[in-house]
């Protein structure tokens, strides 16, 4: 993560005696990563958090990829899909992928989470279109709104509290370690004075988790890992932490504290760039001025993914280079065919002075694949909506755009 952080009672030393008030040892846990060279946070448990009761059923839990789906730009229209199933487990739709990351809809009905989940193989990033709540987890409380994404780091166990209101998540998750962007860091982690968010933005847990943590009773923890929901139980709280210490831990940042980097002319995508893992990045499309160079052409030149494909979340307002478009649609752009602005948006945008769009970019460095779940949202005519000829649809949320 992006910089040290603690919270709660810890001992003055790592690995020496921290005692309770009855004078048993607090059960330290390190949670690291890469092999005690990476990232790591230090842990005090009031229980050890290895006292499993009762293994249960495994349970299969995983996308099946089309990879045999002809090469072409696809469209998936997900608004009208206002809950796709009850907790936020069951709600997820995996809709495009490969082994690197998977992007998901999750628009839950149930408010919270009567058991504890883990991700054991997988940092997910949680873009919250629509909703508010909290993120629980053994390092405590991170709240959300629209517009923030959630990070949470592999191994962290975790529940989602939802508010009163609809729930729109576009779930990211990578295989790798997300980080920030290593252009914006100096050689000690630190965000230097171009990038285009600083440490004060980033929002990491504020307060332990309170309660019944000290009671004993049945606590059933859900591990995604290789497919599979693994069951198992344990006999305290997994949230009996009395204080930590590291640089491993969720948190939370607004899309809406990007800051924009522009230019005299067209700025390429890395400029939106918000985060990166092996094979692929995370760029935030934010409300910003267009180019300011007397001849400028707002709109993005036609382009060829020589070696990435491309996918575009919409969030909010209008893609200048883009019609048809819903909010909580998907646009992929596969490397091996070109792309660019939809016919007459270039003209369109020539002496606009600024955007309000608002949309989320995952590029990756190898092919995605759209999945099972994706076929009922495909648009069939998107291939053929760069021809003069086609006739565009209007947007079914067009009210809802600028």
């Amino acid at each position: 993560m992006a910089y040290y952080h603690r919270i709660g009672q810890i001992p003055h030393k790592r690995h020496t005696q921290f005692r309770q008030p009855d004078g048993t040892l607090y059960s330290e846990q390190l949670v690291g990563t890469l092999g005690f060279h990476g990232v790591s946070s230090l842990l005090y448990h009031i229980h050890p958090p290895t006292q499993i009761k009762k293994v249960g059923e495994s349970v299969p839990y995983a996308p099946k990829l089309l990879k045999d789906r002809p090469l072409e730009p696809s469209h998936l229209r997900t608004l009208g899909q206002t809950t796709t199933g009850g907790d936020y487990l069951q709600a997820r739709q995996t809709l495009i992928g490969n082994a690197d990351v998977t992007m998901s809809i999750c628009n839950p009905t149930e408010r919270r989470m009567d058991y504890y989940y883990k991700n054991a193989l997988a940092d997910e990033v949680i873009f919250v279109h629509e909703g508010s709540g909290e993120l629980w987890s053994q390092l405590g409380i991170v709240r959300f709104e629209p517009g923030d994404y959630v990070v949470i780091p592999r191994t962290i166990i975790h529940q989602l509290h939802f508010n009163e209101g609809p729930v729109r998540l576009l779930i990211i998750e990578s295989f790798s370690p997300i980080e920030t962007c290593r252009r914006y860091r100096n050689h000690f982690g630190q965000l230097l004075e171009h990038s285009p968010y600083c440490e004060r933005d980033i929002r990491p847990p504020h307060e332990l988790i309170s309660g019944d943590v000290r009671e004993s009773g049945e606590y059933l923890v859900k591990i995604k890992k290789e497919g599979y929901l693994h069951q198992l139980t344990y006999g305290h709280s997994p949230f009996d932490v009395v204080g930590w210490d590291g640089y491993f831990y969720p948190y939370a940042f607004s899309i809406h504290d990007f800051e924009p980097i522009t230019g005299r002319i067209h700025q390429p995508p890395p400029v939106h760039q918000t985060f990166e893992a092996h094979n692929f990045v995370i760029c935030s499309f934010v409300p910003r001025l267009f180019d300011y160079h007397p001849d400028s052409i707002p709109a993005p030149y036609n382009h060829s993914n020589v070696d990435s494909d491309e996918v575009l979340y919409y969030v909010a307002g209008n893609f200048m280079s883009r019609k048809g478009i819903d909010l909580a649609s998907f646009t992929v752009h596969p490397s091996g065919i070109p792309h660019g602005p939809h016919p007459g948006t270039v003209e369109a945008s020539i002496g606009k002075k600024e955007t309000h769009e608002l949309a989320v970019m995952v590029d990756t460095f190898r092919p995605l694949y759209l999945t099972e779940a994706a076929l009922p949202y495909l648009d069939a005519n998107y291939p053929m909506s760069w021809n003069p000829d086609f006739k565009h649809e209007p947007p079914r949320s067009a009210d809802m755009m600028d």
